[in-house]
């Protein structure tokens, strides 16, 4: 652990990323998270700090800007612009704009490594990866920081206790990615949930009143809702010598639903209204549309007195030369949308549609083809009813008794409303008790807050939630069989580190041996699952229908390191490091010899 001046927590977020940090230094009862305001381009050739920095890249073709437009005082020649500017700049020529690198960053459809963004833009704009993306955004923060001696006190970046928060469903390959690209910044940094960054956060800012306001039994479901994706965590609190424990006990998969998807619904509510008065809008027309009615979504939910709210879209086309189309969004139109579509009231029982595939689709981003968040939020709980801490009948819903809200979308009362009262209504006694909402954290920075506030508690000052990996892992075995032909044989998934497994330990299969092939290339096949959360080290699954899902495949030749044979046998041991990564080794019980199987970031090739 580095023995540092500051900790500074960094939540690289789908829409927008923030980074706060706390001195250790400071007595640990006078201990404060201090969001940094990061400078960044926000009109060509002006350089003003924000709470936030939009995680949008743009990527400006030849003479577009006037020279100097997009420097910053660290780097008077940049050539490309992250931030405020970006968002802007790309609304209006959307095809070079890089937009939500982190759902890419978690896409095993797609080479992550690769230059593929923006995606399906013109063979003359510039590329680059969902890595070097991430890249990008982390090192602008560092940049800045090291240009800022009078908060950092001069202590460089590099030198901080940094923790860098992922979404609770990334994977370990998504994991692994973040941690290049932080590397790639010029920096090393511990990963952290953003769930449990948020419930960090409040429980900084209610400092020891946490213990009055949750007790034993208690099931905090922890609701995150971002720009790009929900995130749903359940952390239950439990007791331990006379002290309350937290632990973090389930996740839900990663969705692909957040308040991109309420800004189109309301453009193209917008646009069909447009359309029957007679005017039609083009594909880079709707783009921008979708960018001024996320302007009136966030101010209309910030100040419900507000009736309507004028939408402005740039003129295309010979009866538009040098005019615009404006349209208004009216309240019933923005509630209607919103809550009906986003958030209706349903049945416990009431699950995602999946829908009936198309036989060819565009190869993209895997969005969710089911909008209602009310519904994953129901398969969610249904799903990890058996994690929860409290009882229930045979009929009965287990419901939490506490919801923290968090992400730029829950800064809605009225949202924050609709869910609580679709959760209620899934009590099969009418008598349940309320469920409290833990107030008092900002829903768009408490992620970069709980961040820093873990960083401390790393150093021993604070309350720790328990947790370890959010997932189970396994490693395909191919079952024993005679050959069939055209069938491959069986595959089962033996678990290798298990879900809740802690940072910085390690797992050996006890008494299970197993032939390693070296000195010729061979396929090693990787599944995880949020869902089997009783499965233990050594646990051999056959049959798992959609509990777990199947991670990019590692091909490789692995060194044979001086021995005789082509096989050799082989103990496994899961090891989670310190930085919240998985690694799998394979070790040789004779000699010694160990083989790495590292979660690669390379693709099946298609």
């Amino acid at each position: 652990m580095k023995d540092s001046k500051y900790v500074i927590g960094i939540d690289l977020g789908t829409t927008n990323s923030a980074m706060a940090y706390g001195d250790t230094t400071v007595p640990s009862g006078e201990q404060r998270h201090v969001i940094f305001d990061i400078p960044q381009v926000v009109q060509a050739g002006e350089v003003e700090s924000r709470p936030v920095l939009p995680s949008f890249t743009y990527l400006p073709g030849d003479h577009e800007l006037p020279e100097g437009s997009l420097a910053l005082p660290w780097d008077g020649g940049r050539a490309f612009a992250v931030g405020e500017f970006a968002r802007d700049q790309g609304a209006k020529v959307p095809h070079r704009l890089v937009s939500s690198a982190k759902s890419w960053l978690c896409n095993g459809g797609v080479d992550r490594t690769d230059a593929i963004l923006p995606w399906k833009s013109p063979d003359e704009v510039e590329k680059i990866s969902p890595v070097e993306v991430s890249r990008r955004y982390l090192a602008h923060m560092k940049e800045a920081w090291d240009h800022h001696p009078e908060i950092s006190g001069g202590s460089p970046f590099e030198d901080q206790e940094i923790v860098l928060t992922v979404p609770a469903s990334f994977d370990a390959v998504a994991r692994e990615l973040t941690v290049k690209a932080a590397t790639e910044a010029g920096f090393t940094c511990t990963l952290l949930e953003e769930p449990q960054a948020a419930l960090y956060a409040w429980l900084s800012t209610m400092g020891d009143k946490w213990r009055k306001l949750l007790a034993v039994g208690d099931l905090i479901f922890v609701c995150d809702i971002g720009g790009g994706t929900t995130d749903f965590s359940l952390i239950s609190v439990s007791e331990e010598g006379g002290d309350l424990v937290l632990e973090r006990i389930a996740v839900g998969d990663h969705i692909l639903l957040g308040g991109d998807n309420m800004d189109l619904a309301l453009a193209m509510a917008v646009s069909n209204r447009l359309r029957e008065d007679g005017t039609k809008l083009d594909s880079w027309q709707l783009k921008a549309l979708c960018q001024s009615a996320r302007t009136a979504k966030e101010n209309m939910l910030r100040d419900m007195k507000m009736k309507k709210h004028q939408l402005v879209v740039p003129g295309r086309g010979s009866k538009l030369i040098g005019g615009s189309v404006k349209a208004d969004l009216t309240r019933d139109e923005l509630e209607t949308v919103l809550i009906e579509g986003f958030f209706p009231q349903v049945a416990s029982d009431d699950h995602p549609e999946r829908g009936t595939r198309i036989g060819l689709t565009e190869l993209g981003l895997p969005y969710e083809a089911d909008a209602a968040v009310t519904k994953h939020i129901a398969k969610f709980l249904s799903v990890h009813q058996r994690s929860m801490a409290r009882g229930r009948d045979d009929d009965g819903f287990v419901l939490p008794t506490a919801i923290l809200f968090n992400g730029g979308v829950l800064k809605s009362p009225l949202i924050c409303e609709r869910i609580v009262k679709v959760i209620k209504s899934w009590a099969s006694d009418e008598s349940a008790g309320e469920i409290k909402v833990l107030e008092g954290t900002d829903r768009d920075l408490a992620v970069a807050v709980g961040a820093s506030y873990y960083g401390m508690v790393k150093k021993g000052s604070g309350i720790r939630i328990r947790g370890g990996t959010a997932r189970s892992y396994y490693i395909g075995i191919e079952t024993s069989m005679p050959a069939v032909p055209g069938m491959r044989p069986p595959l089962k998934a033996l678990c290798v580190a298990p879900q809740g497994m802690e940072e910085g330990t390690e797992a050996e299969l006890p008494g299970r041996e197993f032939g390693l092939v070296v000195g010729e290339p061979v396929e090693f096949r990787f599944l995880s699952s949020s869902q089997r959360n009783e499965d233990n080290v050594g646990t051999l699954v056959e049959e798992w229908d959609d509990e777990l899902q199947e991670l990019p495949a590692l091909r490789v030749e692995l060194p044979p390191e001086g021995v005789e044979h082509r096989v050799v046998p082989v103990t496994l041991r899961a090891n989670v490091t310190e930085v919240g990564t998985l690694e799998l080794w394979c070790v040789e019980g004779e000699d010694g010899r160990r083989w790495k199987l590292e979660f690669d970031v390379r693709e099946k090739d298609e």
